[in-house]
């Protein structure tokens, strides 16, 4: 069995951590929080590794709880993702800035759709459609079953699709 290390089995983790706790408190802060004190409490269980099956597993799903934590705690006023640093312009229509502008605004109506999803659907769908995680690692993270997990995606998916084509009318 090989031995697990911080440095080779969790740091690597980080950007997937950040991404996933990103997804569910929407504040870039509290993203890098969650992560931190994940990071705190993978190193504070470091007695407890041999005994885990799936290390990333293990670190997603004490950031999901944790990043769930800071939601309940935060006031209802949630903001949508800081979208400056993420979009990046579509370089097929460089040449072209009103089919640019179009897709981007295209892009930030299915971010924003996406945000006002239920927490379960959210980050389920992160995990699938945005990390390629299996359903198994889903279900695994999210504690939750296989079956669960599709039927969250799926209505993720439906709802996403829905709204987008009511809001392009």
């Amino acid at each position: 069995m090989k031995q697990k290390s911080f440095q080779n089995d969790v740091l690597p983790l980080k950007n997937k951590l950040y991404r996933l706790a990103l997804r569910i408190t929407l504040q870039q802060e509290d993203a890098e929080d969650a992560v931190q004190e994940t990071m705190l409490k993978v190193w504070n269980r470091r007695q407890q590794w041999d005994q885990i099956e799936s290390m990333e597993a293990f670190c997603m799903t004490i950031c999901r709880n944790i990043a769930l934590d800071k939601v309940r705690r935060m006031s209802g006023d949630r903001q949508s993702l800081d979208t400056q640093e993420h979009d990046t312009a579509d370089t097929a229509y460089h040449a072209n800035p009103e089919r640019q502008a179009i897709e981007q605004d295209r892009l930030q109506l299915v971010r924003q759709i996406i945000d006002t999803l239920p927490e379960k659907q959210r980050t389920a769908m992160q995990l699938r459609d945005f990390e390629g995680k299996s359903y198994k690692e889903i279900a695994d993270i999210m504690s939750i079953s296989e079956e669960q997990v599709k039927i969250n995606i799926y209505r993720a998916r439906q709802t996403v699709k829905q709204r987008f084509l009511s809001a392009d009318e």
